[in-house]
C-alpha cells in the first residue's frame, strides 16, 4: 500500500499509523505473531492461515497463504524460534448451529457439537500441525499430532519442552487444559490434562443445566503455574509442576454479577500482579460492560482483585454496533516486548488500548487508536454490522504495534506515549 493511501483512523492518541495490509485480500485475522520479520495470522473466514513481510513495517507485503483443512479453523497459532504450532478445529463460524452467535457463548458447546456424547459425525480436523519456519515465508509442516472430538481452540508455546492447549475431546462438556510434549517437534505427545469437576460427561460427571460457558479459552504459564482463563467459570490457578498431573491451585470466579467470558490472565511475575480480561461477546453490551481487572497474585492461592482499566468512552461504542470491550491482550512474548508497566489490549469496536499500570491500582490510559470503518465484511453470518472489531495485537520490542481485526486487515502502528 501506498504510504499515502493508509486509512484515516476514527480516534487516535499516541499512536501512529505506518502501514497496513489487506493481507492479500484475506483481511480477516484471529490470532497474530511476528517471527524474524513476518506477520503470521489465523483467518475467522478466510479459512488457514496467510504470512506477510512486515520487514519493512510500512510497507508491509502479503507473501503466503496456507489454506485448512474442509470444515476445519486455523483461528490460533503461536510463534517462537523456528517452530509455528497451529490449531485444528471444527470451523465453529462457519457451522449452521452457530450462525447466531449467542449460541457459541453459552451452554454446554460440548452437547451442541455433539462431542460430548460423541453423536455427530466427523467432517473436520482435530489436532495440532507443527511447521518448521526456519524461513517465516515457508512454512513446512513437519508433524501433526491429532486430538478425538472437536479439536483444539487455543495453545500457549515459548520454546522448550511443553506446550499447553486448550482443547475440546470426546466426552467433555467443553473445552479442558492439556499438556503437550514436545521434545520431539516432528512427534508432540499429550501428557497431562486437567479440568473442572462435572465437565467429563463420559466418566458420569454431572454437569449443572447453568447456561454459562464453563470451558477452557487458554491458559498463560509461568514457571510451575497455568493462569487458566476458564470463560464464564473465572480464573482457574493450576500447578503444572508435573506435567503429566497438572492440580488445582485456586479458583475465583466473579460471574455473576459481572457477565463472564474470561478470556486471558497475563501473570506480571516480578511485581506478584496478574492482568486478567473478560472478553465482551455480544453486540451492544448485551452481556454486560466487561472489564480487565488487576489482580494481587502474592498470596497464590488467594489472588485478591485491586482494580479494573478504564473503560474507552470518547465515543457512543455501546451503541456503534457489533462488540464493545475487551477481547485479548497483548501477552508478553519473549521474542517481542515485555512489560509489566504497559498492558496493550484490542476493544473491538474501540479499537487498540494501551494502560498504564505502573500503580496497579489506578491503571491510566495512555494510548488509543480506532481504525476506521472496514472496507467491506468478511464475516459471513448473518446480520453482522459493519463495524470494526479488533482481534488480536502484538507488540515488537521498539514500540512497534501490529493489530488485526475480523474484517479490516493488518494495522501496523508506532506507540508514541
Amino acid at each position: 500500500m501506498n504510504h499515502a493511501d493508509l486509512p484515516t483512523p476514527e480516534f487516535a492518541k499516541n499512536m501512529k499509523l505506518i502501514g497496513h495490509s489487506d493481507q492479500g485480500g484475506r483481511p480477516d485475522g484471529v490470532q497474530l505473531m511476528v517471527n524474524k520479520g513476518f506477520a503470521i495470522t489465523g483467518h475467522m473466514f478466510s479459512k488457514g492461515f496467510s504470512v506477510i513481510d512486515v520487514r519493512e513495517p510500512r510497507y508491509p507485503r502479503p507473501v503466503n497463504y496456507v489454506p485448512a483443512p474442509p470444515n476445519t479453523w486455523n483461528i490460533h497459532l503461536q510463534t517462537h524460534d523456528d517452530l509455528l504450532l497451529v490449531i485444528n478445529a471444527k470451523d465453529m463460524f462457519a457451522a449452521a448451529e452457530f450462525q447466531d452467535e449467542t449460541e457459541y457463548y453459552k451452554g454446554k458447546i460440548g452437547k451442541k457439537v455433539g462431542t460430548a456424547d460423541q453423536t455427530r459425525e466427523r467432517d473436520w480436523t482435530a489436532g495440532m500441525s507443527v511447521y518448521d519456519i526456519s524461513n517465516p515465508a515457508e512454512p513446512r509442516q513437519i508433524s501433526f499430532m491429532p486430538v478425538e472430538g472437536g479439536g483444539i481452540h487455543r495453545l500457549w508455546y515459548t520454546g522448550g519442552r511443553w506446550a499447553y492447549a486448550s482443547v475440546l475431546l470426546d466426552g467433555f462438556t467443553d473445552y479442558i487444559f492439556m499438556t503437550i510434549d514436545m521434545a520431539d517437534p516432528a512427534n508432540p505427545k499429550e501428557s497431562g490434562r486437567f479440568w473442572l469437576p462435572g465437565m467429563n460427561a463420559a466418566a458420569g460427571e454431572m454437569p449443572g443445566e447453568s447456561e454459562a460457558r464453563a470451558g477452557l479459552h487458554h491458559a498463560i504459564i509461568h514457571g510451575d503455574t497455568a493462569y487458566g482463563a476458564w470463560r464464564d467459570a473465572g480464573l482457574v490457578m493450576i500447578d503444572v509442576a508435573d506435567r503429566a498431573n497438572p492440580a488445582l491451585i485456586t479458583r475465583r470466579n466473579w460471574s455473576p454479577p459481572f457477565g463472564g467470558g474470561t478470556h486471558n490472565c497475563l501473570p506480571l511475575p516480578d511485581r506478584d500482579l496478574l492482568v486478567v480480561l473478560d472478553e465482551a461477546v455480544l453486540d451492544n453490551c448485551a452481556d454486560g460492560i466487561k472489564h480487565i481487572w488487576m489482580f494481587d497474585i502474592r498470596e497464590p492461592t488467594n489472588p485478591v482483585s485491586i482494580s479494573t482499566f478504564p473503560v474507552p468512552d470518547e465515543a457512543d461504542y455501546v451503541n456503534k454496533g457489533g462488540h464493545f470491550g475487551p477481547h485479548n491482550l497483548y501477552e508478553n512474548r519473549p521474542d517481542g516486548l515485555v512489560s509489566d508497566q504497559l498492558i496493550f489490549s484490542t476493544y473491538q469496536n474501540a479499537g487498540i488500548r494501551v494502560t498504564d499500570i505502573s500503580d496497579p491500582f489506578r491503571p491510566r490510559e495512555v494510548a488509543a487508536f480506532v481504525p476506521p470503518t472496514p472496507e467491506r465484511l468478511i464475516d459471513q453470518r448473518p446480520n453482522r454490522p459493519l463495524v470494526i472489531q479488533n482481534c488480536d495485537v502484538w507488540v515488537s520490542k521498539e514500540g512497534i504495534v501490529y493489530a488485526n481485526d475480523y474484517n479490516g486487515g493488518l494495522y501496523i502502528l508506532e506507540y508514541q506515549g
